[in-house]
């Protein structure tokens, strides 16, 4: 069963929209453990900064980007219950994204889809499918085959 206080989010920008604010506290009180971090708007060099700074120096790095690895939900189940020992950071870039350097640098990364979403909206959805990996982990009904 996968258990998410290892697990942090650090997101560029504040959630604005209230519809998706809902959404993001509805799946945080469902993954009791997980942390969200929440980073000013600045360079794209100040942001993947302050991003290094906030991962643990033995943290696995995931960046969020169009050009990451694609899994199907219970495929990232599986990933994620490999990885169920580290502490795992999850990063949503920008308006700008993430350098092709930094990316690089990362342990992993992670396409939601190969289209490009604002940053509040990759958060919601990055959440609800952490909740869908918790939940196949458990063999809950949530994940429907």
């Amino acid at each position: 069963m996968l258990s998410f206080s290892h697990y942090k989010i650090i997101a560029i920008g504040k959630v604005k929209k209230p519809w998706v604010e809902k959404g993001i506290e509805m799946y945080l009180k469902r993954l009791p453990g997980l942390k969200v971090v929440e980073i000013k708007d600045s360079s794209q060099a100040k942001e993947e900064y302050a991003i290094k700074e906030l991962t643990k120096k033995k943290a696995t790095l995931v960046t969020l980007n169009e050009n990451g690895q694609s899994f199907t939900s219970k495929e990232l189940s599986e990933k994620l219950l490999d990885c169920q020992n580290h502490n795992i950071t999850f990063a949503i870039g920008g308006p700008n994204g993430f350098s092709s350097s930094f990316n690089v640098s990362a342990s992993w990364q992670l396409s939601l889809s190969p289209l490009t979403f604002p940053h509040e909206i990759a958060r919601l959805l990055l959440l609800e499918q952490l909740y869908r990996a918790k939940t196949i982990s458990q063999g809950g009904p949530y994940h429907k085959e």
